[in-house]
């Protein structure tokens, strides 16, 4: 394979929401802690994600919303290498914040103005695309170019939609909380634009169960292999 090998990890609930609400308020790192019969087992999904990629992908929008743009910045990952994209969300303290918490930070953009290009950091490296990010590209750069044999991918419902129809997601690793939430604007595990026609039928993944494993109080850890 001459791309990273990617798996898309997250935490949702049994009708596949990765979020609490439409709002960016609404968060499961936030709520979960706060509602019984869910709190007592999240531990577990954060113990798992240690044991995840050196190489981790999320989006400029997730890593804002959790205010890496603040003091209050809550990523220390001094061995990890995040790979983010983004072109608005993130600003010159965001970026200097996780530079320094980070072992190297691959910022993906298309925006030749963003606040990257003034922070001056040695494990900064900005990925620029013209028009439009080509994933396909970037992801056989992250493997040929920077030496990433597999990179966990941890980003939200549109995101998650492009990488898996075009065929960049290889396995999915998910840690089911015993919850429903619902609310049809509530971000999804898989958002993205919806299928119409027959045709459209073909941006359907089939996906191989790999295991499940049944965890304390209630919650699930699910993957699978996804038939590219």
């Amino acid at each position: 394979m001459n791309r990273t090998y990617n798996t898309l990890f997250l935490l949702i609930s049994v009708d596949g929401k990765i979020s609490t609400g439409s709002i960016p308020e609404r968060d499961v790192d936030k709520d979960f802690p706060k509602i019984e019969g869910i709190k007592e087992g999240l531990n577990q999904y954060y113990d798992i994600e240690k044991t995840t990629d050196n190489f981790s992908l999320n989006s400029g929008f997730v890593m804002s919303k959790i205010g890496v743009n603040t003091d209050k910045n809550p990523i220390h990952c001094p061995n990890v290498n995040f790979v983010i994209i983004d072109n608005k969300n993130l600003t010159e303290k965001g970026i200097t914040n996780l530079c320094e918490n980070l072992k190297t930070l691959y910022l993906v953009t298309t925006n030749k103005n963003h606040p990257a290009y003034s922070v001056k950091k040695d494990n900064l490296v900005i990925m620029h695309y013209e028009d439009s990010v080509n994933f396909e590209d970037m992801f056989i750069q992250l493997k040929q170019k920077f030496s990433a044999e597999r990179v966990t991918i941890q980003s939200g419902g549109t995101l998650n939609s492009i990488f898996i129809r075009k065929g960049l997601v290889d396995r999915l690793s998910i840690v089911m909380a015993p919850c429903l939430i619902g609310g049809k604007d509530t971000p999804s595990i898989v958002d993205g634009e919806s299928l119409i026609s027959e045709d459209d039928l073909k941006n359907i993944k089939t996906l191989e169960l790999e295991n499940v494993e049944k965890l304390e109080n209630n919650y699930l850890h699910i993957t699978y292999l996804v038939k590219n």
